[in-house]
Parts: structure tokens; sequence; C-alpha cells
């Protein structure tokens, strides 16, 4: 009888490009925020969901635990949460943080959204197609 080895080996995975990123500013926001914070925070949830005239929205919060099936991005000493159902709709975010003399918010310059409403709260977003790096 012969001994056959069926483990499977270890595949070496290359580096995978971000999902999405943040701008200085917005890294230096998220910082902030987080050190000011009454409970720690494994890092900043990014998601989006279907709502407003143009279809989706996105949603930016504070998470206090990734969840289990999570993409986690490191940028620039802040970690990123993606919702899995999110991945495909975010590839190639860069998230900013803008401050004006009448508001200051989180933006998205999304190259996988296609519209946006008038008042720039919600955006029609197709899924971006996953490119070699």
């Amino acid at each position: 009888m012969t001994d056959l080895n069926l483990t499977p080996a270890a595949r070496v995975r290359r580096p995978r490009p971000k999902v999405v990123t943040l701008t200085d500013a917005a890294a230096e926001r998220v910082r902030e925020i987080m050190a000011r914070a009454e409970v720690p925070y494994a890092g900043l949830r990014v998601g989006v969901k279907n709502g407003g005239c143009a279809g989706s929205e996105y949603v930016i919060e504070y998470a206090e635990a990734a969840g289990p099936l999570d993409e986690v991005v490191e940028d620039k000493g802040v970690t990123i949460l993606i919702d899995p159902k999110a991945v495909l709709f975010l590839i190639g975010t860069e998230i900013d943080y803008e401050k004006t003399r009448l508001s200051a918010k989180f933006t998205f310059r999304n190259p996988n959204q296609t519209d946006a409403c008038g008042c720039g709260e919600s955006v029609t977003i197709e899924p971006g197609k996953v490119l070699d790096a």
C-alpha cells in the first residue's frame, strides 16, 4: 500500500491591493476621534446599504470588534473593517475628511460610483471588477 500525502500544501498568496484607502486628513481625524473615545475601538467600519433616492448610502461607524468575515485593511495607522457584502462596491475607494466653513465630513471618492443625488447623501454604485495589481 502506498502512502499518499493528501494534505494540501500551504499556498502562498500574493499581496492584494487595499480595498479602500484613507487620505492623510481622514486618517488623522479617525485617530483623533478614537483617542478620545470612552471605549476602545477595533477600527473604522465601512459599508454600503440600500437607501436614499439614488439607491445606496455609504455607512461609516466605529467598531468595537471585527466581524468574522470583515475585510481588514490597515492604512496610515488606522484599521478599516469592511462589511463583506460591500467589498465589491468599495474597491478602489479613497476616504477623505473635508472641512468647510459650514461643515466637516468624511467623503468617498469611489471609482464604482456612477451617480449621486442632488444632496449628496445617496449614490448609485456598480460592483467593481477585481484587477490584478
